[in-house]
């Protein structure tokens, strides 16, 4: 092998793994983010769920799901077969030819690792405050090694989506609204909060613990996109590839801003009131928005897509609450409605992309990951039941749960 082709295998693989670390680290932010925006109570539990559908979806996307959606030989366009655990890492005798690769195995895998707890943390926030923690894991480990790699091959496995013209650059489908998807159907089997709303079907807010906490999570969420979204562009040790990274970087950066600017003018606008959580909530849908094509894009148009973005979710939350579609945390809005929005939104800027392609992706992955995923939460619902009892909601999960409490300094003494 030649030094230099050495170099870029190594500075790719490096890269690689470093946006992979950026994107492993969106996990905090989420755990961040869904604490903040529970009551203290529920707090304890949020976290364990966090930190452990991150674990779970390591293991059960190295014991099959990347193999299912990344198959070696897949055995039609519309599933891959069924193969188990990772390939061997690459040798210097396969770095011959034109077809070479161009970054470790390894490195890829866990880059795509981190995508799959992405998607699962984006159920955590919608079914937040009244789920049993087994049975929350026990679907973790089913959409990590099945729900998700299946969709995912669709698309970036080089299946029928992928054939059909259907365009994701980084995942406002296959990853963010995957996830959403996931989470309607748990909050349709598991319903609403108990006093979220009252006998007429009014909202009753039920406020976050910790906004500060809320907040840190957003910014490490900012962070993190850098990593999901340039890294997305699978090299840089080329002069366009590099171009091309940097150039994702600001339009990311863009519209998280235009995102959170429009969100809080809406917010403004609607209640009078410079609202955080939807401020917060404008910022990544911003980020979800332009993570279908961060590349195209001018930075300007960038900040109008984010924009757009903003304003959808505020619109999006009001309404699902109106709705009795209780979601503690917005996520349904964020990642589902803005995602849809981030893929229709494509062929705006990327010429390669048409309307029917996207629509097409659009419907097969929320057919297919909500049903599969309904399925299963009745499931587990007959089987062990997926809700705490209404006592036990009324303490908070956090004693019932896990037995212990976030802040204990902080309960009176009985």
């Amino acid at each position: 092998m030649e030094t230099t082709t050495e170099l870029s295998y190594a500075l790719d693989t490096f890269y690689f793994l470093v946006f992979g670390a950026l994107v492993m680290w969106m996990a905090a932010g989420f755990a961040m983010l869904e604490a903040g925006l529970v009551r203290a109570k529920n707090t304890t539990e949020i976290l364990t769920k966090n930190v452990s559908l991150f674990a779970v979806a390591c293991v059960m996307y190295m014991v099959c799901g990347y193999a299912l959606m990344y198959p070696a030989e897949a055995a039609s366009a519309y599933w891959p077969g069924m193969s188990f655990l990772l390939g061997s890492e690459n040798t210097a005798a396969d770095m011959a030819g034109e077809d070479a690769p161009y970054y470790a195995s390894r490195s890829d895998f866990f880059f795509q690792v981190v995508f799959v707890a992405t998607a699962m943390s984006i159920v955590s926030g919608a079914v937040a405050e009244r789920m049993k923690l087994w049975a929350f894991l026990y679907f973790a480990v089913v959409f990590t090694a099945f729900i998700y790699p299946i969709q995912g091959y669709w698309k970036w496995g080089g299946g029928f989506l992928d054939a059909a013209g259907f365009q994701d650059f980084a995942g406002s489908g296959v990853v963010h609204m995957c996830g959403a998807s996931a989470a309607l159907a748990g909050v349709f089997i598991l319903g609403a909060r108990k006093g979220k709303y009252d006998d007429q079907g009014r909202v009753r807010p039920i406020p976050g613990a910790n906004l500060p906490l809320a907040t840190l999570g957003t910014f490490i969420l900012w962070l993190g996109w850098f990593g999901f979204n340039g890294g997305s562009q699978l090299k840089l040790s080329t002069f366009d590839d590099a171009n091309a990274v940097a150039n994702i970087f600001v339009n990311t950066n863009m519209a998280a801003a235009g995102g959170l600017i429009a969100a809080l003018l809406v917010g403004k606008m609607l209640f009078r009131k410079a609202d955080l959580t939807m401020a917060l909530n404008g910022a990544l849908a911003g980020l979800v928005a332009i993570t279908a094509e961060p590349l195209a894009p001018t930075p300007a148009i960038a900040t109008l897509i984010g924009a757009a973005g903003g304003v959808l979710v505020v619109i999006s939350i009001i309404t699902l609450d109106r709705l009795r579609i209780d979601d503690p945390v917005g996520a349904i809005s964020v990642h589902g409605v803005v995602g849809i929005w981030g893929l229709l939104a494509v062929p705006l800027t990327n010429g390669d992309a048409t309307m029917q392609a996207q629509l097409l992706g659009m419907a097969v992955i929320f057919g297919w990951t909500f049903v599969t995923s309904i399925m299963l939460w009745t499931a587990l619902d007959g089987i062990m039941g997926i809700r705490v009892s209404a006592e036990e909601e009324y303490d908070g999960v956090d004693i019932a749960e896990c037995g212990m409490e976030a802040y204990p300094e902080f309960t009176q003494a009985k």
